[in-house]
């Protein structure tokens, strides 16, 4: 348990686990650089860096929290959700994250078979023998098509799949409930990540459907939301607290940094233990 409330803390950081730039070595000494001394990895759909970071944290000095970003789905929209403190050792929950992982890279096959029917000039037995150094960040289709010269970045990879005459769709990722039952049976703590990114970037965003959302992710059985997050301005931030208050949920915050990939900073937002509301995840924490 961290002792100070003044305590800088970010608990929403990745590494090459997912698709972040940074190794755990690296990911430990920029969070010293930065002066954070709280922090939680949080890789999509991986636990893969935890281990190593949790160790690496402890001859450090810092405050660790393990951490995944579990990808999910309610009623087609994407949702992400938080994992915290979590029992590692716990096989029914590893085998659900590895599902998961499982399906996105299958789904970055898919993405580059769904450009060559739809009649772009890529060779599939090029992208079947392609590798990228991991440290650029980022996943596998992503880099294919950047070094190919399809898209720039992350975003205009998203532009060109995501919206016009292809307009791909998300896989059928697991239910909220579905993610929130499989993290508190192994012993953690769920908190919806960035509500904005599920809420207003979405096609056809409606402000009126919001509350209807929270309260399916209410029911769902999330624990808390991430109200302090780089996606959210200040009035959405006000959102999220006035829905966490209401709901009697936990408050919790982080930079969703992927270490320069996505042009995320480590600590920004700047928070500090006292502006959250951890509650139990607060107990998980590791020094």
């Amino acid at each position: 348990m961290v002792r100070s409330n003044h305590t800088r803390a970010d608990l929403h950081v990745h590494t090459v686990a997912s698709d972040g730039c940074w190794s755990p070595h690296q990911l430990v000494e920029e969070v010293q650089r930065a002066g954070i001394a709280c922090f939680a990895v949080s890789d999509h759909d991986s636990v893969d860096s935890i281990a190593q970071t949790e160790s690496l944290s402890r001859s450090a000095g810092l405050a660790f929290l393990r951490g995944v970003e579990i990808s999910s789905k309610l009623d087609g929209r994407p949702v992400h959700i938080l994992g915290y403190g979590f029992d590692l050792r716990n096989e029914p929950f590893r085998q659900f994250v590895r599902a998961n992982e499982t399906m996105m890279d299958r789904y970055d096959d898919f993405l580059v078979q769904s450009l060559i029917d739809a009649g772009h000039e890529i060779d599939s037995s090029e992208y079947a023998e392609y590798s990228w150094d991991r440290r650029r960040g980022g996943w596998r289709s992503l880099n294919f098509l950047i070094d190919k010269g399809f898209c720039r970045d992350v975003q205009s990879f998203f532009g060109k799949l995501f919206t016009g005459d292809l307009r791909v769709t998300f896989p059928d990722f697991p239910s909220p409930a579905e993610v929130v039952e499989v993290i508190t049976q192994a012993g953690g703590v769920s908190v919806w990540a960035h509500p904005a990114n599920s809420l207003s970037k979405v096609e056809g965003y409606a402000p009126e459907d919001d509350e209807t959302v929270v309260e399916r992710m209410v029911e769902a059985g999330i624990h808390g939301l991430e109200c302090h997050a780089c996606h959210h301005d200040s009035q959405w931030t006000e959102r999220c607290l006035g829905w966490a208050a209401r709901y009697g949920l936990l408050v919790t915050g982080g930079s969703d940094s992927h270490g320069g990939f996505a042009g995320r900073q480590l600590g920004q937002p700047v928070l500090h233990l006292e502006d959250l509301r951890l509650g139990p995840i607060a107990d998980r924490i590791v020094t």
